[in-house]
This record gives structure tokens, C-alpha cells and sequence, in this order.
């Protein structure tokens, strides 16, 4: 009832408006206005491009200040708006003052120099360069260092942490146990050895009832193949399997049996995290019928493991392969090849 009220007052104020097109454009006006407060509620912050701010400013100056409020914008931005327009205007191109840039490839040397040598400074980097035809300030290198976050030499001297552990990486090894439920759900343990250098594992054996005697006879075994050359430090947990006679096999090929912390997974974490790479491309994705199935996989997991799985650990190279160069071959040439049972694919030079 109120709305009928409310339309019929609307058309009876129309109706005593001046008839022709002044009448119609005052009803254009306002049919427009209220569209523009419809559109404000639905979109109060609407994306404008430039050539639309140049035509509101430009249309703006036509206008007094006091209608400004039909606009889809405050007053103020159309008044920023103006300034800009004024500002660009005036803007000229300024040729910068000051030394020319260093070539990429000289800033990439001047890198390459602090970092290959920890021990020398600024000038001894200014010096290398004149010898080599460069004129370089020790200020400029100064900048470019620290630009890259690289410290001064007294600060640097001496290799990095991840240097450091890259280095004595490579003769540690570690071992543990992890378990697959077969589909019978029996339960088989699975031991494996990992070098933390290489990344190179060695799964030695499978069995429903680990032992000790079980785990040092895989000891024995992985001793008598020669995979124990090099190795210093060994690190395990602390499970009962692993007996005095296991460790004492590594101690009798020089190396020292560290254990980890209780609970603390941590402290192992490259051979948890094979685990889980295995538990996720292999092991989730297949049931196991029993132990010869179960050694069948393993045994083709650890060849693509160690001959064509990158890691990034060592900088995305496989363990098999560490520090080769290898020739780009064209693609037509590249064919995918399945292993493990067809649920990893890889990719070789055709034959």
C-alpha cells in the first residue's frame, strides 16, 4: 500500500513538470542518477583506465564544483587527477649523471672472483681486474659485494656451514628400518643403507623377523661388496636391532657408529626423508603379495634411485652421475621408458 502511495506521488510530480523535452530530459537525468546510485552500491570502487580519467578531469573543467556529485569519484581525486595531468606535462627526460654501469658479464666476474676466494678482499679483487685490463674502483666493488649479500673478507674467511657439511657429508652414512604391510597384512621390515654425499642407498635385505643377527649378517654383506670404503661416521637410532656385533662391523672398516637422540627423527633426516620418497612413489601405490615381490620392486627402485632419480641435495644431479657433462641430444631423439613395474618413467636417448 505505502509503495502504491509512494509511485503515485512520482508520477503526479512528473505530470506537473513542463511538458516537451525539457520534461524528458529531467526524467533522463534522474533515470540516470538513480541507475549510477544503483551501480555505486554494486560496485563502489570502480577500475577506471587512463583515457576515462582524462576524459572525467577534461569534462570536470566544464562543470562548477557544486554538481560534481553525479560523478563516480570524490572531488579530491578528480582534482589528483588534474595534478598528474599538469605534472606530465612538465616532466622531461634527464640524462642521469655519474659513472656509466658495469657490463653484466664484469659484475658476474667480480661475483664469481669474491666467492671462488673467501680470503680476498676488495682490493685485491680491484688489483686481479687491472690486471686484466679493467679499471674498476674498490668502491664500486665494495657496492656490487654487498649489493649480493656477500661480507666482507675478514667476515668470510673460511668456508660456509653448507660448505662445511657438504664436505664431511661425504663419509657419513646412514641406516635404518621402515615397514610394508603386505596384503595379507603381514608385516615385512625393510633395511636400508643411505651415503648423506652421494645420496646413494643400498636396500640390503628384507625379512618378517629382524633380528639381530639378521641385521649384522646385512652388515657382513654390504661390508664384503666394498661399500663401506670411505665411510667414517655411521648414524642410527637407537633400536635394539642394531646390536654390538653390527657396530662392531663398522668399527673393524674404520668407522664410528654415532647414535641419535631418542625420539628425534631429526637427527637422521636424510634416511626418513627416503622413506617417504619411497612410501610415496612406490610403496603407496602398489600392494605387496610378499616378500619376493616386495625384494622384485625394491631391487628395480634402487637401480632408478641411483642412476636416473634427481635429487636436490646434489644439485639435481643422480647419485650415478654426480659431476658429468652431459651433450644435449635433439628431442625426437628422447624416449620414455617405464621401470619399476611401469609406475616410473623414464626418459633415455633412443638406441
Amino acid at each position: 500500500m505505502l509503495f502504491s502511495i509512494l509511485y503515485s506521488i512520482v508520477r503526479l510530480f512528473l505530470r506537473i513538470a513542463p511538458n516537451g523535452d525539457a520534461r524528458e530530459r529531467e526524467a533522463e537525468i534522474l533515470v540516470l542518477r538513480h541507475q549510477l546510485a544503483v551501480l555505486r552500491r554494486q560496485n563502489p570502487r570502480p577500475k577506471l583506465h587512463r583515457r576515462d580519467r582524462m576524459l572525467i578531469a577534461a569534462l570536470a573543467g566544464m562543470l562548477r564544483p557544486e554538481r560534481w556529485h553525479g560523478f563516480l569519484i570524490q572531488p579530491a581525486t578528480i582534482l589528483r587527477w588534474h595534478r598528474d595531468l599538469v605534472r606530465r606535462k612538465w616532466t622531461f627526460k634527464h640524462n642521469k649523471v655519474g659513472r656509466p654501469p658495469l657490463e653484466p658479464a664484469l659484475v658476474s666476474l667480480i661475483i664469481q672472483m669474491a666467492k671462488d676466494n673467501p680470503r680476498w678482499g676488495v682490493i685485491r679483487i680491484k688489483g686481479v681486474l687491472q690486471g686484466l685490463g679493467y679499471q674498476v674502483g674498490a668502491t664500486t666493488i665494495r657496492t656490487i659485494l654487498r649489493r649480493c649479500g656477500i661480507k666482507p673478507a675478514p667476515r668470510r674467511d673460511g668456508p660456509t656451514w653448507a660448505e662445511f657439511l657438504r664436505l664431511q657429508a661425504r663419509g657419513i652414512m646412514a641406516c635404518d628400518f621402515f615397514t610394508v604391510e603386505t596384503a595379507s597384512l603381514r608385516t615385512l621390515y625393510v633395511l636400508f643403507f643411505i651415503e648423506h654425499g652421494s645420496r646413494r642407498v643400498r636396500i640390503t635385505g628384507v625379512t618378517r623377523n629382524p633380528s639381530g643377527d639378521w641385521t649384522t649378517q646385512q652388515a657382513r654383506n654390504l661390508a664384503m661388496d666394498g661399500n663401506l670404503q670411505g665411510a667414517s661416521f655411521l648414524i642410527r637410532d637407537r633400536d635394539t636391532k642394531f646390536t654390538r656385533s653390527f657396530d662392531e662391523v663398522f668399527s673393524t672398516e674404520g668407522a664410528q657408529v654415532i647414535r641419535s637422540p631418542v625420539r628425534s627423527p631429526k637427527a637422521n633426516a636424510i634416511a626418513e626423508r627416503f622413506v617417504r620418497t619411497i612410501r610415496h612413489e612406490l610403496l603407496d601405490q602398489v600392494i605387496i603379495l610378499g616378500p619376493r615381490h616386495l625384494r622384485a620392486l625394491l631391487d628395480e627402485y634402487e637401480a632408478h634411485y641411483n642412476s636416473q632419480r634427481p635429487h636436490r641435495g646434489i644439485e639435481l644431479y643422480a647419485p650415478e652421475t654426480i659431476g658429468t657433462d652431459v651433450t644435449p641430444v635433439p628431442v625426437e631423439q628422447i624416449r620414455r621408458a617405464r621401470a619399476v613395474g611401469g609406475l616410473i618413467s623414464e626418459y633415455r636417448v633412443a638406441a
